[in-house]
């Protein structure tokens, strides 16, 4: 069974890597809940984790990703969880 991880953003919890190599740069995925890609919101465009989540919930916290809306999915509850860590 593959070992998902979670966005350090948005808390979504089913990224396919780890958000920052051990060396330290970014995997270049992007997260479809929140749409930060690391390695290039954070390392090219300058976005801290935080100014990012500040922007996401202010934009109401919307689905990022063409993927489907995964079932069940509460953004709220992601926060939280994320908040708890």
């Amino acid at each position: 069974m593959k070992k998902h991880h979670t966005c350090p953003v948005c808390g979504f919890p089913k990224l396919q890597e780890e958000p920052r190599t051990r060396a330290g740069g970014g995997s270049f995925e992007i997260c479809p809940s929140c749409g930060f890609q690391f390695g290039v919101s954070d390392d090219d465009k300058g976005f801290t984790y935080e100014e990012w989540r500040e922007q996401w919930q202010a934009e109401g916290m919307i689905w990022s990703s063409l993927q489907p809306l995964p079932h069940g999915w509460d953004p709220r509850k992601q926060l939280a969880a994320l908040e708890k860590r």
